[in-house]
């Protein structure tokens, strides 16, 4: 082995130093300068080197070491100060002091010049620490992150100290561009940036991810973003929380058998929605009633309705069928039973101690008892009607992505038996097959190969023998291109439909909310968002945790679900009546009233397609013959569903 050498050593020393940072430079550069100045001090003195004009006017013999001090400092940090000097000797003294003042200033003004630089390109990268608490980490990127901060900004309007901190691997500078853009600046709620890694222990420590509040993983849409979120989790739990209370994760998934090993990671720590499931549910309740994506939106969207939980002593020990009428501005729907939500129970179920009501409320303000002891009902108005046989139907659905399969199952759950379905979609031969393949008792599944942006495959499916359509966005590939094709769809449907004088009910899925009013030309019955109600969903569980409970719930296909039923079934229309008086007659079928939904404005998007929910009880209402009311009520009730408009 080769000996190593003293000059090697000294430059092994020196190269570790100046590897430590501005500081360090700073303070070896300062102790050069200061061992400099005493060494030229020290000479100065030793050699009595002095200005002539000091031995002209007769002055001290020689000067003293602080006084020798005090030149060479001025001399070292003033370079003009040289130009009054007097005699050669002292000249090029400090002439010598000068020029190394002048390469130490020069080499401080670069390292802290160079310091500065690389602190603010830091801070542009997002990798200084995050010191906030109770805060909401928002992990990963994706197209859900704007609608998502919309609603928590909407939702902690009224706590101006919430904080909502994001972590992903896109750059600091475009993320905080992006959200200007998307949201501007006129928001209480502090937004700041990170750029690192959602599944990296040390990232997670700088958003100090163990004092947050609520923790969102968003849904990037890749292949493995189940198996992001597993590592992602992983690394959450793995940190100690620094907050007397579990984490509260909410997180979107793909797959369903993923399920089982995100709850053993998280236990019941992590909140999730499964997203095809989620979706394709949403889509088969609205594809059979007109106005209910309507409802679900008020009802995730923060600026809305919203659904609440409420404990009200009072009330202890009175029926379902009784507290629904407690309150004048707030619609009971259930009753929560620790972490099982008991939406339209029986009417004599009583509310037991430490039992919550759910209820829609416009916020938590607004939740006050009415203090009626018997509620202003005209009985009078109440009409009564059988419930109307369930015929079979022909379902028609265009297009074609990931949740086709679990689409026609759960239309399994509605339909009677000899019903049909249609698939239309140009499909390869694999695709053709897993449908063909599908296990369903209770319809016959037909498919139809073209492409459903050509009127004349349109034309061919024969339409009038179909009650219900849905249009299904492709996934696969550009949003904006599967809304166009779409639209284009959507208005070869509603020609065809015109010439031939018949009337279904149409389901659009869009992907890009801003489409919404193109596709509105076209006059379909209903939108699905898919894109936005899946960041609504997760910005209302992140804030209410056992809302997830009551949304599985209500998109479940068992147990109560949201209906529009015929006003004639409830309420004379020839009449004035409150919405007490509507919350009777619903209880008289077993069902809690919410709303109702004005035929005259199904078409008027600023008054919510006719949609009124949660009225004032004691508002006084004349309905009309083709209005509806909306109930939460069994799938088979007294009362039929309605037909289209």
């Amino acid at each position: 082995m080769t000996k190593t050498t003293l000059s090697e050593k000294l430059r092994y020393r020196f190269d570790n130093y100046m590897s430590k940072g501005p500081i360090a430079l700073i303070g070896g550069l300062a102790l050069v300068c200061l061992a400099f100045i005493l060494l030229m001090a020290i000479l100065v003195s030793l050699t009595n080197i002095m200005p002539e004009a000091s031995d002209a006017c007769g002055g001290q013999s020689q000067r003293s070491f602080p006084e020798s001090v005090w030149d060479v400092v001025m001399h070292t940090i003033d370079t003009g100060t040289i130009a009054a000097d007097k005699g050669w000797k002292f000249r090029i003294a400090m002439l010598i002091v000068t020029f190394v003042g002048i390469f130490g200033y020069t080499t401080l003004i670069g390292i802290i010049s160079n310091g500065i630089n690389a602190k603010v390109e830091s801070l542009r990268r997002g990798s200084s620490r995050v010191i906030e608490t109770n805060h909401i980490v928002i992990l990963g990127w994706s197209f859900q992150v704007f609608t998502l901060i919309s609603e928590l900004i909407l939702a902690n309007a009224y706590r101006p100290d919430t904080c909502i901190v994001i972590l992903s691997e896109e750059p600091k500078a475009d993320m905080e561009d992006k959200l200007r853009d998307a949201l501007g600046r006129n928001h209480r709620v502090h937004l700041v940036c990170r750029t690192g890694s959602p599944s990296n222990i040390s990232h997670l420590g700088m958003v100090n991810i163990q004092a947050s509040r609520s923790v969102v993983i968003l849904n990037a849409q890749t292949e493995h973003h189940d198996a992001q979120i597993v590592k992602t989790l992983l690394a959450i739990t793995s940190i100690p929380r620094a907050v007397p209370r579990p984490y509260h994760i909410v997180t979107a998934v793909q797959r369903s058998k993923n399920l089982d090993v995100i709850d053993v990671i998280g236990h019941e720590n992590v909140e999730t929605v499964l997203v095809h499931d989620v979706l394709s549910r949403i889509i088969v309740q609205t594809s059979r009633q007109s106005g209910l994506s309507i409802i679900y939106m008020d009802l995730l969207d923060f600026g809305g309705n919203e659904i609440h939980f409420t404990s009200s002593p009072s009330l202890e020990g009175k029926t379902y069928g009784q507290v629904l009428f407690a309150y004048k501005d707030s619609a009971v729907i259930g009753i929560k039973r620790g972490r099982k939500m008991l939406l339209n129970p029986p009417m004599d179920q009583r509310l037991q101690k430490n039992e919550q009501l759910i209820l829609i409320s416009i916020d938590e303000r607004t939740v006050q008892l009415s203090g009626f002891a018997l509620p202003p009902i005209d009985y009078g108005a109440i009409r009564f009607s059988e419930r109307k046989q369930i015929l079979s139907e022909n379902t028609l659905i265009l297009g074609w992505n990931k949740r086709i399969a679990n689409i026609i199952h759960m239309i399994e759950h509605y339909i009677a038996p000899g019903s049909i379905i249609t698939v239309a979609a140009d499909c390869t031969e694999t695709e053709i097959m897993a449908i063909e393949s599908l296990n369903v008792k209770q319809q016959t599944v037909e498919y139809r190969q073209g492409d459903i942006t050509n009127r004349q495959v349109l034309e061919d499916l024969n339409l009038t023998r179909y009650n219900h359509v849905i249009i299904l966005s492709r996934t696969d590939i550009d949003p904006a291109i599967a809304d166009a094709n779409t639209l284009v769809t959507l208005l070869y449907l509603r020609d065809i439909a015109n010439s031939c004088n018949h009337n279904f009910r149409i389901v659009t899925e869009i992907m890009d909310m801003e489409n919404q009013a193109l596709a509105q030309i076209a006059r379909p019955d209903d939108f699905v968002l898919g894109k936005q109600i899946i960041s609504l969903l997760l910005a209302q569980i992140a804030e209410h945790k056992d809302l997830n409970a009551v949304f599985a719930e209500l998109f479940n296909a068992e147990g109560a679900e949201i209906y529009l039923r015929p006003v004639v079934d409830y309420i004379a229309i020839d009449l004035n009546v409150n919405f007490y008086t509507v919350v009777e007659a619903a209880k008289q079928r077993n069902e809690s009233a919410i709303g109702y939904r004005r035929y005259v404005d199904m078409n008027n998007r600023a008054k919510s397609y006719g949609v009124v929910l949660n009225p004032p009880k004691d508002r006084l209402i004349r309905f009309e013959p083709q209005d509806t009311i909306i109930v939460f009520a069994e799938r088979y009730t007294n009362v039929g569903e309605t037909k289209p408009f």
